[in-house]
């Protein structure tokens, strides 16, 4: 249908008509600048989501062909002409074209994420952890952990209010990318002072994180070795963050803010194991059939356990994704933020859920049974 259309001079379609009008809209394409390279970008618009896909020149009527399945009438504009298609009922195959005068050719945006750590940005923590080089460049190794880190400040960002001093536990820091990237940007960029404590169990990485922080005098920061389960603070905490703190890491986390009343939870959970292992006897029938779909399963019963767990206790409760699936699978964030008002039926929702089930389920321990 396509084949007499120049690949390089296509500006822009519009696929429309769909043949299931109960699920498609219509499809668009558009010219796009992705890590400086000029693509073509396809979105299928559905009556509730959008799809994208990316293709350039080698590939684009193809792609184009392909899509027309899904629809019986198509626009296509190029840099002379403006082609119009249109498929019959009995498959026939109806075209026009019109020469096209004045052609402005659209404005290609550059769909580059504009990070709040810009590459080129010289964050000297985050080159001695080998995320970026001397010169600002992100190495291409760290560049999922680049966006990672990106996206939780934006997350942040828009989380905290104004706020003059933050008292925060990153717990689980691991290698403590989010740590020091999230003690710069509260210091160096938005000018409020803050506290961070770092617990972890790797002894050899707390070590190394202190030698970087002395190394930088960053004075807001210290690195502990120790449990998470084992933190007893009981001065004021403002903030609690985690990046993938393992299977019950999370929930001991997630007790502390609540123990310690903190303003504000951002975690990432990971390794949600705790109520996969219990899943295991027949009476759950097929939903221990596919182990992918079990582990799923359990890791949503996990965090909906715990976001009805922070409702209780008067959080404000986001739960959203953190990155695209592409960058992590465990891309699940859960936000709190503190309220004054108690939601007792989110008690009751969590009883409920445990006891159809019949599983234990640790932030529900450590709250409720202690």
């Amino acid at each position: 249908m396509f084949s007499e259309i120049k690949p390089q001079t296509i500006l822009k379609a519009i696929l429309s008509n769909p043949y299931n009008k109960d699920e498609y809209r219509k499809a668009t394409l558009k010219k796009v600048i992705i890590k400086n390279n000029e693509i073509f970008q396809i979105e299928i618009l559905t009556k509730t989501q959008s799809f994208t896909s990316n293709y350039d020149e080698n590939n684009i009527i193809d792609a184009l062909e392909s899509n027309m399945k899904l629809f019986s009438q198509a626009e296509v504009w190029t840099d002379e002409y403006h082609y119009s298609f249109r498929i019959t009922s009995k498959g026939k195959i109806l075209s026009n074209r019109k020469k096209q005068a004045n052609i402005i050719k659209p404005v290609l945006n550059n769909k580059e994420k504009n990070y709040i750590i810009k590459e080129g940005m010289i964050v000297p923590p985050l080159i001695d952890l080998g995320v970026m080089t001397q010169d600002g460049k992100i190495c291409k190794s760290h560049y999922d952990k680049y966006k990672q880190i990106n996206k939780y400040l934006e997350i942040l960002d828009s989380t905290i209010g104004y706020e003059e001093n933050l008292n925060i536990v990153d717990f689980g820091c691991g290698k403590s990318y989010l740590t020091f990237i999230v003690y710069y940007y509260l210091k160096y960029i938005k000018g409020i002072n803050c506290n961070i404590i770092g617990l972890d169990l790797k002894k050899e990485v707390i070590d190394k994180c202190n030698l970087i922080r002395d190394k930088y005098k960053y004075e807001g920061i210290n690195f502990i070795y120790k449990d998470i389960s084992l933190f007893n603070e009981s001065d004021k905490l403002d903030m609690i963050m985690t990046l993938h703190a393992c299977d019950t890491a999370t929930d001991y986390s997630l007790y502390h803010a609540i123990r310690l009343k903190a303003k504000y939870i951002l975690s990432v959970p990971c390794c949600q194991k705790e109520i996969n292992k219990q899943l295991d006897n027949k009476s759950y029938g097929i939903i221990t059939k596919y182990g992918l779909l079990k582990e799923r399963f359990s890791a949503i019963l996990t965090d909906t356990i715990r976001a009805n767990i922070l409702e209780y206790y008067g959080y404000r409760v986001n739960v959203g994704e953190f990155v695209d699936f592409d960058a992590s699978p465990k891309n699940v964030l859960i936000k709190g933020i503190l309220t004054t008002a108690y939601n007792e039926n989110a008690k009751k929702e969590v009883e409920d859920i445990i006891n159809k089930y019949n599983i234990k389920q640790t932030l529900y321990e450590l709250c409720f049974k202690k």
